[in-house]
Order: C-alpha cells, then sequence, then structure tokens
C-alpha cells in the first residue's frame, strides 16, 4: 500500500472539512466535533481459552486495536470467556450473567470489533453466543425510535489453521447488519493456516504482511465510516 496511515488519516479530515464547507454546517452541525474527537472501540474476543492461555483471538484482536490507534481510536480489549456471560437473547439473563457489564462497554463504543477463531469451519461456540446476546438490541430504541446500534461500526477478525475464514466473516458481519452496526468497506480481515498443519497465529514472529495490509484497511476504513456516523447518525 503507498498510502501511509497518517495520510488516510489527513484525507478523512480533508473529507469532513469539504463535506462541512458545503453545507452540511445546517444539516449536521455534529461533523466539526466528530473530525476532531477521538473514538472509542470495544474489541471482543471470542477464543475459548480462558486466561492466561495465549489466544490467537486475543492475538489478531489486539493488532486491529494497533490498526486503529493510528486513526486516533482508543479502546480494549475482553476475552468473553473470562466473564462468565450466560447464554440467552435478552440485555440480561439475570443473576451471575456477565453479559450486561460488557454490553454497556459496547454501547459507550463507537465501535465493535469481534474477532473469532474457526472451528470445524464454523465460528467459536462463543461467538455465537455474542452474536445471540446481540439480537435483544433488535428490541432496544433511542429517543428517536433508531436501534440504539444505529451510529456504530462493526468488523470482524478471524484466525484459524484451516479454511472457514470467509463463511465465519460473513455469518459475522450478517449477524451484526442485522442489529443495526454498520459496516465499512473491507471490514473483516483474517489469517488462516496451511490446511492440516498446527501453526497458530500467534506463532510468527512477524506477522503476514497481508494480514497486516487487510487490517490496516479495516482500520482505516472503519475510523472513516464512524467518524462520519458520529457527525450525522442515520435518520431512522
Amino acid at each position: 500500500m503507498c498510502t501511509t496511515l497518517e495520510h488516510v488519516f489527513e484525507r478523512d479530515k480533508a473529507f469532513l472539512e469539504r463535506m462541512f464547507d458545503c453545507g452540511v454546517r445546517s444539516a449536521a452541525p455534529g461533523y466539526r466535533l466528530a473530525m476532531t474527537s477521538t473514538l472509542r472501540a470495544l474489541v471482543l474476543a471470542c477464543s475459548l481459552k480462558p486466561s492466561p492461555q495465549e489466544s490467537s483471538s486475543e492475538a489478531i484482536g489486539r493488532d486491529v486495536l494497533g490498526a486503529l490507534a493510528e486513526h486516533d481510536v482508543t479502546g480494549e480489549l475482553i476475552r468473553v470467556v473470562d466473564h462468565g456471560v450466560s447464554f440467552g437473547v435478552t440485555t440480561d439473563e439475570g443473576e451471575g450473567d456477565g453479559w450486561p457489564p460488557l454490553r454497556q462497554k459496547m454501547l459507550n463504543a463507537d465501535i465493535l470489533v469481534i474477532a473469532t477463531p474457526i472451528w470445524l469451519g464454523q465460528a467459536s461456540s462463543v461467538c455465537k453466543m455474542v452474536l445471540e446476546r446481540l439480537d435483544a438490541e433488535l428490541g432496544e430504541t433511542d429517543d428517536e425510535g433508531r436501534k440504539i446500534t444505529f451510529g456504530k461500526v462493526a468488523a470482524v477478525a478471524v484466525v484459524g489453521n484451516e479454511d472457514g475464514a470467509h463463511h465465519v466473516t460473513a455469518q459475522c458481519l450478517q449477524a451484526l447488519n442485522d442489529v443495526g452496526f454498520s459496516v465499512a468497506a473491507n471490514g473483516s480481515t483474517y489469517w488462516v493456516g496451511e490446511a492440516m498443519q498446527a501453526v497458530d497465529y500467534t506463532d510468527h514472529d512477524e506477522k503476514p504482511e497481508k494480514t497486516v495490509q487487510t487490517t490496516e484497511v479495516l482500520a482505516a476504513n472503519t475510523a472513516h465510516l464512524a467518524r462520519l456516523l458520529k457527525g450525522a447518525n442515520y435518520p431512522a
């Protein structure tokens, strides 16, 4: 990629300036603030392994956070399996459910990243549980009747040592869009190892160049779209 991350960020700022100068001022006064404000991201790592075990999902999730930081996005990564999240399709499944605090972090974020491993060609059971919990957002609206996830952007990061990255990405992005998240162009990144081998993403001393490039594109476009939506949310 010949365009540096710094140039991408400057291009985003210039784009918003042009929109502001061309009349967006009256339609969306929040654009000026959105252009300069720091965004917040939440990465939910859907590894089956509890901490402190090594996790490729966590590793690629942290790589996404690092790439987002180049676009003035702060954030945190949470390994879901460490938090006792209950199965269900409501915002709170009652006593002992670890989802409500994670949900609040999601609501406070502008960007949600799902990082999941591939098992048997599928997203992990933890990932599917998270998507099921997000189903509750279909019934949650703001004062203007919009889903409270409108205005937020989702992305997906997938790792595995077999095929299945495109299938898992498609499942996750479709579900996230269904519950109200937007997805930027090339809003996913992945790495899969050679079939029938035992090499993990964490085994690389240097991250694969193509995956690094794809992660950088994900970060640039996701931050760009999140800023646009932060300045002017969807009308309905």
